[in-house]
């Protein structure tokens, strides 16, 4: 795998540290790339790029494993600094600090598999058990109580959001992202069509991409949210509508009748 071209040319004006423009996230020694600065970029299996950790295989449990232990380790620092256990502290505290980690840049790296939902929900399932009062409670009912989304919940919020701006031209539609307006469902985003003899790994990395997921997701809005020409009216009543659907995240030791994506998910 190859990052865009480009990118490794805005690493020209680090030619003073040669271990910044050394790495590539794909690893095959046939595959070596010189920029203008003269320094060679070489083969690796991932590297951090703004943030985020891109692997060879275009997997992102490397990025994921190491963004919940800096959140778990944060967090643990938090429940150690601070001997309140009040709600309202806890709560600004988590969302400040330990929540902001989970999220960034997640209509990127969205995971589609459960292992991975687990790890990731298992930080704020842990946040809430520590909160004072609900101890007695289940994680699903402690997320009703603080009024909090599932962070999955959340990650497809954010997906539907940046289809938005992608359709009202807010930011650089980089996945070719079409569009149709219909007289019953407004407009609704279409599908890329993948080649049926495209490999079982790929319909895999397929399936999971924003590129599929945000269509799918978008399409699922009521056709009177998406006509909103105000970002912060769509982004109201998209939340108001998403409040009317169970929210039952898959955490370890719980069961539930659907995957809890919106995707998946049908008025009844």
């Amino acid at each position: 795998m190859m990052l865009h071209e480009q990118k490794f040319e805005l690493l020209n004006h680090l030619h003073n540290s040669k271990s910044s423009c050394s790495e590539l996230p794909f690893y095959s020694e046939a595959l070596v790339y010189k920029v203008s600065c003269d320094n060679t970029l070489y083969p690796v299996e991932d590297v951090r790029d703004l943030g985020v950790m891109v692997s060879s295989d275009l997997s992102w449990s490397r990025h994921i494993g190491s963004m919940v232990s800096k959140a778990r380790s944060t967090l643990s620092w938090m429940f150690s600094v601070f001997k309140t256990r009040d709600r309202t502290v806890m709560t600004t505290l988590y969302k400040s600090l330990i929540r902001s980690l989970l999220e960034y840049c997640c209509p990127l790296w969205n995971p589609g598999k459960v292992t991975e939902i687990h790890l990731i929900e298992g930080v704020q399932r842990t946040f809430t058990s520590r909160v004072g009062g609900l101890q007695h409670l289940n994680y699903w009912e402690r997320l009703k109580q603080l009024k909090m989304m599932s962070l999955q919940r959340r990650r497809e919020r954010y997906i539907i959001l940046m289809m938005w701006k992608i359709l009202h031209k807010v930011v650089p539609n980089c996945c070719d992202i079409k569009f149709k307006v219909t007289p019953r469902q407004g407009a609704v985003a279409l599908i890329p069509p993948l080649s049926k003899t495209s490999s079982q790994s790929n319909q895999s990395l397929y399936d999971r991409s924003f590129a599929v997921q945000g269509p799918k997701l978008w399409n699922k809005v009521p056709p009177e949210i998406k006509a909103a020409e105000s970002f912060d009216m769509f982004k109201c009543s998209l939340s108001n509508f998403l409040a009317l659907i169970p929210d039952n995240p898959p955490v370890a030791g719980y069961s539930c009748s659907w995957s809890n994506s919106l995707v998946d998910y049908s008025p009844s």
